[in-house]
Formats: structure tokens, sequence, C-alpha cells
């Protein structure tokens, strides 16, 4: 899978993520003049909810990259198939490591719960709701809103865990909250609770794909967990790579961003390309019609008429929240659990495809996954 999207050793590959604040910088920037409405975070119960917030931020980008990947004609377009493959394989990556820090300083991830599935169309969690998501089939318009949801950030934009614009605006927002409220609590913030550290999930609990699992204990560990979250979505400083290959000895790859683009543009990247050349390397096919022609944004409610398509949608929800139900489990002390949620991604593609084989009665368009909580 990632050979479709690595580059070949790269000798100008250079920094990393834009280091971090100093202690002295971080009290500066908190002492500064900030809004309720910006999510500033200076104590310890605003940096678990702005966890929470991370938490819920990754899974609701899994379900939209979700749709697309189904709604795709088996034996087609196989370079998007790969592109959004990997991009939600590294999406639940960043969905535990967000749920790793969380537990490192004494949180509870909450995931099985009605209020943690987004509504779709919607928007980006705490967002500034500048564009919306939706659960459509792939095309050009879905990689477009793609696009707009691993934006890189930009060095004028400041940290905001509220309002963000950009992903990493709000993880940068987090990054400096960490430091702030661990440096300002006797003792740090992290855990010494053998009951609480043994919720971390490590690469034994982890399938070992779509980059690696970083158990946190220390605040160290939290800063690498963040970068590498920051760094899959949106890449290395002035780069259009993702930062496995320097944090983890892996073969250089880009960016979700820069993947997406690479659909966007019909071409790909060459490793001497920077994100203001955009791709300059071989063309590629995409087959835009190649695709089931699936309902926008589904609801269950919307095939009360169809009592057997309402089961099959029913049905499809219930192993999504059964899913969810083992993520929350293995992320709140039964870390072993979470190898029993590969089958469940399995069920969920059967059933996604097969909804999106059957006509909606008196329309254009065949029926899909509507994602809803159902116990």
């Amino acid at each position: 899978m990632k050979a479709a999207y690595q580059q070949p050793h790269n000798p100008k590959r250079q920094k990393l993520l834009k280091p971090l604040p100093t202690p002295k910088q971080v009290n500066l920037l908190m002492a500064g003049k900030h809004t309720r409405d910006d999510g500033t975070i200076r104590t310890l119960a605003e940096l678990k909810s702005a966890l929470q917030n991370a938490i819920e931020l990754e899974h609701s980008t899994i379900p939209t990259y979700l749709c697309a990947l189904y709604s795709i004609q088996d034996g087609t377009n196989q370079k998007a198939v790969e592109t959004i493959r990997s991009i939600v394989v590294e999406e639940m990556l960043h969905m535990i490591l967000a749920c790793n820090i969380l537990n490192a300083i004494g949180g509870e991830p909450a995931i099985n719960k009605p209020g943690f599935v987004p509504t779709y169309p919607g928007h980006l969690p705490d967002s500034d709701n500048s564009f919306v998501i939706n659960l459509a089939k792939f095309s050009r318009e879905s990689v477009d809103v793609f696009l707009k949801i691993e934006k890189p950030a930009t060095t004028s934009e400041p940290p905001k865990a509220k309002g963000y614009q950009t992903i990493g605006q709000f993880y940068q927002a987090v990054r400096i909250g960490l430091e702030y409220v661990n440096d300002n609590t006797p003792g740090g913030i992290f855990t010494k609770d053998k009951k609480q550290r043994a919720k971390q999930i490590t690469a034994e609990h982890y399938y070992g794909s779509g980059g690696q699992i970083i158990p946190v204990y220390t605040i160290d560990d939290a800063r690498e967990a963040i970068a590498e979250i920051v760094g899959q979505g949106e890449g290395i400083d002035d780069t259009i790579e993702d930062s496995d290959q320097q944090m983890f000895g892996q073969g250089i790859e880009y960016a979700h961003y820069f993947r997406f683009n690479e659909l966007h543009e019909e071409r790909l990247y060459k490793d001497t390309d920077t994100p203001k050349s955009g791709p300059t390397g071989d063309r590629i096919v995409v087959e835009w019609d190649a695709v089931y022609n699936m309902k926008p944004n589904p609801k269950m409610d919307d095939f009360k008429a169809y009592p057997e398509l309402l089961e099959k949608v029913r049905d499809f929800n219930r192993t999504y929240t059964l899913l969810l139900d083992n993520i929350h489990n293995a992320c709140n002390g039964q870390p072993d659990l979470l190898m029993k949620g590969v089958a469940m991604m399995y069920q969920l593609k059967y059933k996604a495809i097969a909804l999106m084989n059957i006509p909606v009665p008196g329309t254009r368009y065949m029926a899909g996954p509507s994602f809803e909580f159902e116990k």
C-alpha cells in the first residue's frame, strides 16, 4: 500500500515541525490578550477537554473519507483507492494517539456516546465552520473538501483550539497548552498511577500500519505523538513530506494534503517538488465516473418508507456503533480489544458497498452508509 505514494530517498529532506516556543515564550503567550472563544488552554480541565475534541476531530474525518473510498468501483482508480485507504489508516492512528495523550494526563476518552458521532453535512468540531464536510461519493468536489480538511497552517495563523481555520492551528494550541499546564502544575500532569498508565495503546495492541503508535508516559512522549499527528497530516516545515522518515526511519512519504492534491491535479509529485510548485511528475488517471452514485448524506429517516433498505442501513450503523464501543473499551483499560476491531472494519466495508448497490426508489441515487449512532 505504501509503495504507491512513497518517494525514493530524498537528500533535500530537512526540517520537522516548527519548534515549540520555549517555556518563557509559552508563559508570555499565555499572558497576552485572549478571548474566551479562542480556546486558550490554561488548566488541566481545559487541556483534557481539548484532547477529547482532538479525538472527535480525528474521527470526524474518517466517515467522509470512507464513503469516498467505498464508492469507488472495484478494479478502478487504484491510485485513489491507495491514497484514501492509507490516509484513513493514519487518521485512525491519530485518534488513538490523542487517546493515549488524554489517558497519560488522567483523562478518560469518551468514544461510544451519541454526541461523539458527528452529523453530516457538518463542520470540523469547534472549527471556524468555513466549509462543510459531507458523506458523499468520490468526486472532484469531495477531493476539494478533503484538501480543505488537510490544508497546512500558515505562519500567520495564531494557535486556536476553537474557531481554528486549519487542524495545524488547533494542534499548535494543544501543544502550547500542554507545555503551559505541565510547567505550571507541581510535579507535572503526567500520571504515575499504574492502572491509568496500563491504558496506553502500544505496538502490541495496534495493527502496525499507517505510522507508529506512541505510548505516552511523559511530556516528551506527548510532544512526539503530536508531531506525528501534524506531520502526517500537513507535512513537515516547508516540504510536502510527512514526519515518519525522520521520526521512525521510514521511507519518505507525502503528507495527507499533498497525497490528495495528486488526485486533484491528476499528477504525481516528484521528490524535488515543493508546496508552491505543486506536482510536476507523471500524469495519473483518475476515473471520476467509476463510482457508485451514492445518495449524499443519507439518514435512516430517509428510508422509513422502505423497511428492507432501512434495516440494511440500521445494520450498518449497529456495526459502526459496535466498532466505537470496541475502540472506547480498548482506550479505557482493555487495550487487547483493539485488534478485534479490524474484523468490524471489514464488515463495515462490505455492508457499505452492499448499500451502494441498492437504488433508492424514485431517485437517481444509490443508497449508502449513514454513520449514525445506533445501539
